[in-house]
């Protein structure tokens, strides 16, 4: 049985996903996408293989049996309620949205659908898992050093009048929770909310951001204590050149599940 796969979002990470499934992965298929730019989005489907629709936001469940979501955070919704409510799976990128729009789970449950969340820029989210079996995490801390142009436009830095541009020096522009940091920086770092979810929870997981012109990739790095082991890991994340907020990692981290999907052979937690 081959799984039909749509996009919300035909930007800098859905476009890549888009190709990969239609150069082809084993037992997918790709059967639309949506797009702000509708007839741009036509123009780029225009040299795929195989053709297919762009379709609504809204409606994309309709063609699909799974729905990767890799749109702008405030349109989780409005994607994700008909995925749900049809009992199909969702692939959410916009995960610190999901933390503000959590009945969406309960949802699920109701519907017999799934949200399932890549791992995306940041790596080593089984092992969080694994330790958070039985409770055993006592502390999760992350800390994000952004080129500054990365951070620019955030809601926290608008609402607090701290400006980035032209800086000299590292700054730290955000400590707080995860839950404040999907919040503040929606655009940014998801990857805190995913940390969250595999571990301590939004209101236990501890994130610093500082914008450092001194760096040129988006780079964590996580500390964990917990009863099975003590912990620590870093990443770099090269930009994407469409989209200086995203990391390259992240659609190959979609296409990664996608694959792990169907495969006869699945590694990983």
């Amino acid at each position: 049985m081959t799984l039909r796969v749509a996009i919300g979002g035909f930007g800098a990470i859905g476009k890549v996903v888009a190709e990969a499934l239609d150069k082809g992965i084993p037992g997918l298929s790709l059967a639309a996408v949506s797009a702000r730019d509708t007839a741009r989005a036509e123009r780029a489907l225009a040299g795929f293989a195989n053709p297919i629709p762009v379709r609504p936001l809204g409606r994309l469940w309709e063609d699909a049996d799974l729905v990767v979501e890799c749109a702008p955070a405030e349109h989780l919704r409005h994607l994700a309620e008909p995925v749900l409510a049809h009992g199909r799976t969702l692939v959410t990128l916009s995960c610190g949205a999901l933390l503000d729009n959590f009945d969406l789970v309960d949802l699920a449950r109701r519907q017999g659908g799934r949200i399932l969340v890549p791992t995306g820029a940041l790596l080593a989210l089984d092992a969080v898992q694994a330790a958070a079996v039985g409770g055993g995490i006592r502390s999760v801390q992350m800390t994000t050093r952004k080129p500054p142009g990365g951070l620019e436009g955030a809601p926290y830095l608008i609402e607090h009048q701290i400006r980035v541009t032209g800086l000299t020096e590292a700054k730290l522009v955000f400590s707080g929770t995860a839950r404040e940091a999907a919040r503040g920086f929606p655009a940014n770092v998801n990857v805190a909310a995913a940390l969250a979810m595999a571990g301590l929870g939004p209101d236990g997981t501890m994130i610093d951001i500082w914008a450092d012109p001194a760096v040129d990739r988006n780079m964590h790095r996580i500390e964990v204590e917990a009863d099975a082991a003590r912990f620590s890991f870093q990443i770099e994340n090269v930009p994407s050149l469409e989209n200086p907020k995203t990391g390259r990692m992240t659609p190959l981290s979609v296409i990664a599940l996608l694959t792990k999907l169907t495969a006869p052979l699945a590694i990983g937690t």
